[in-house]
């Protein structure tokens, strides 16, 4: 099962991929962010127990020639240069092949503020993970409250509509 999630997440990327060769030059089919920041966990109370729960990203989106072009933060929401937003809820994830990173994730946009570069985003999709993940450890009732925020790394794609 795991498998064929990556592969259906890798088919959509092709997909924009070939739409974005096709689409016209001023107006991609798909943005392409490299993301840097972090996953904030919070320690609560869970199951009997206490456990790291996430409680936000915040992450700086840049393209591929390193310029800012978004941010990244609770929500999950996606802010761009011009103010636009876009607001995403989960479709589908999938464990990233690297153990060590957060999953790989599909979106839909379930809410657009402003006119900008993410006012017509339909799909994201978060691949090519690094780091992100809670940690395993230290998470009790002596730290009920505590913050920790776990460097990630990220590849996003913004799909139009």
């Amino acid at each position: 099962m795991r498998t064929t999630r990556v592969h259906w997440i890798f088919a959509l990327a092709a997909v924009a991929g070939a739409a974005h060769a096709q689409a016209p030059a001023t107006k991609p089919a798909a943005i392409e962010a490299f993301a840097k920041g972090v996953q904030i966990y919070t320690c609560k109370a869970a199951n009997g127990g206490y456990a790291w729960t996430l409680k936000a990203p915040d992450a700086s989106l840049s393209d591929a020639k390193g310029h800012a072009i978004a941010k990244h933060f609770a929500g999950p929401s996606w802010q761009a240069e011009d103010g636009s937003v876009v607001v995403g809820e989960p479709v589908q994830a999938s464990p990233s092949p690297d153990a060590g990173a957060i999953s790989w994730i599909v979106l839909h946009a379930k809410s657009h503020t402003g006119s900008g570069e993410m006012a017509s985003v339909q799909y994201i999709v978060r691949t090519r993970t690094e780091g992100g993940v809670a940690p395993a450890t230290g998470c009790d009732a002596s730290h009920a409250g505590t913050e920790v925020r776990v460097p990630y790394s990220a590849v996003y794609l913004f799909f139009r509509g």
